[in-house]
């Protein structure tokens, strides 16, 4: 088996599950408890929190752990917009996660929120240019991700936090996809609130991050208890938080090896996958993207039907965003670069893990050139997939 899935998740990694070993067993502790064994819990929390804040070069008293990615951009999004009293104009762009799109629905339907998006290009690239245009007085929040789940497109970050900084309008971005691949280094993004999610890089699934500058009011998205100084309520996940500090600070020390490694990876599966398919079309730039991540649609084919022949063949990958699994519209992305629908629906995203060897991707290539020739021998052109 070859797993090429791993923006939909990863294994999790030795050292993370052995650093959360002991939070799960002897030091159990609830942290907000006031007796020996809370008190080691609480330790370990902020022991992990201050690991992490080294890695993006922030307070730690800034992070709040949540419960994945997805509350994490949905505390973002909705709690920036109704903490400050700015306005209700929100700007974002039609590719992100449906965490940042359906939050910022939600504003726009109970709240009277105005949505604004930004024009990707062929690419999935936004324009700063753009952004300047669209900002007005009453802007509360900017949020454009890092990196694209299902593309892999880079965003100019720098670029567009210099036009928010300017009108003084926070920006978040979800960097969800690009932590161990990309610096996280806010100071040098200029980013304002920054989103992780633990099962992406190697921590279990149920663990996520919200940075956030601490000049900025935090509405919180769930009441309670008060805990995470009053943004996020519930009992912490110490493990988890344990795992991701961990995690993250592994993939960070990996970080520019593995980038480099999978980058020529990657490059030398696209080149076989482009040479070998006919009508091949890779989605998102050619360069500017996630090193292990590549995604193409193939005409005359169904991205399912795809993804059968090459599970038969060992090879584990998707047809996008795994959030969407199971969904017969078309990618919202793929139709937000301008790709028609029947193109769309055949998708199928590759990424791979830095524990993926050159043998593997050459592997996969191979698999998917018989598997779309497959396909279009027992569907011909004019005829139906099932």
């Amino acid at each position: 088996m070859i797993y090429a899935d791993h923006a939909a998740t990863t294994p999790v990694r030795r050292e993370a599950l052995e650093a959360m070993w002991p939070y799960l067993t002897g030091q159990f502790g609830n942290p907000s408890s006031h007796h020996t064994v809370g008190e080691a819990a609480a330790a370990g929390l902020e022991a992990a929190r201050a690991s992490i804040a080294q890695v993006l070069g922030v307070r730690a008293g800034d992070l709040v752990f949540t419960g994945g990615g997805t509350e994490a951009d949905n505390l973002a999004v909705k709690g920036i917009a109704l903490g400050r009293p700015r306005g209700r104009h929100l700007i974002t762009s039609p590719l992100e996660h449906e965490a940042v799109l359906a939050s910022a629905d939600h504003l726009a339907r109970l709240h009277g929120f105005e949505v604004e998006f930004l024009t990707p290009d062929r690419d999935g690239l936004v324009s700063a240019d753009e952004l300047a245009g669209l900002i007005r007085p009453d802007t509360t929040l900017v949020s454009v991700q890092y990196a694209n789940n299902e593309i892999g497109t880079v965003q100019p970050l720098a670029d567009l936090a210099q036009v928010t900084r300017a009108a003084g309008v926070p920006f978040h971005t979800d960097a969800v996809q690009a932590a161990g691949w990309l610096s996280l280094n806010v100071a040098a993004l200029g980013v304002d609130a920054l989103s992780l999610s633990g099962h992406k890089l190697g921590a279990p699934k149920g663990i996520g991050l919200l940075w956030v500058r601490g000049r900025f009011t935090l509405e919180p998205v769930l009441h309670g208890g008060g805990q995470e100084r009053g943004r996020r309520s519930g009992t912490e996940n110490v493990p988890g938080a344990v795992a991701l500090a961990t995690a993250l600070t592994a993939a960070e020390a990996e970080r520019e090896a593995a980038a480099a490694r999978l980058t020529e990876l990657r490059t030398r599966f696209t080149s076989i996958v482009l040479g070998q398919v006919p009508g091949a079309q890779l989605t998102g730039p050619a360069e500017r993207r996630l090193p292990a991540s590549a995604s193409f649609v193939f005409d005359g084919t169904g991205g399912e039907a795809v993804l059968l022949e090459l599970e038969r063949r060992g090879i584990l990958c998707s047809s996008g965003s795994a959030c969407a699994a199971g969904s017969d519209e078309p990618s919202h992305v793929l139709t937000a670069l301008g790709l028609a629908d029947d193109l769309a629906r055949t998708a199928v995203r590759f990424t791979f893990g830095p524990e993926t060897t050159e043998a593997e991707a050459e592997g996969a290539a191979r698999a998917v050139v018989e598997s779309v020739a497959a396909i279009r021998q027992a569907f011909p052109a004019g005829m139906s997939l099932p």
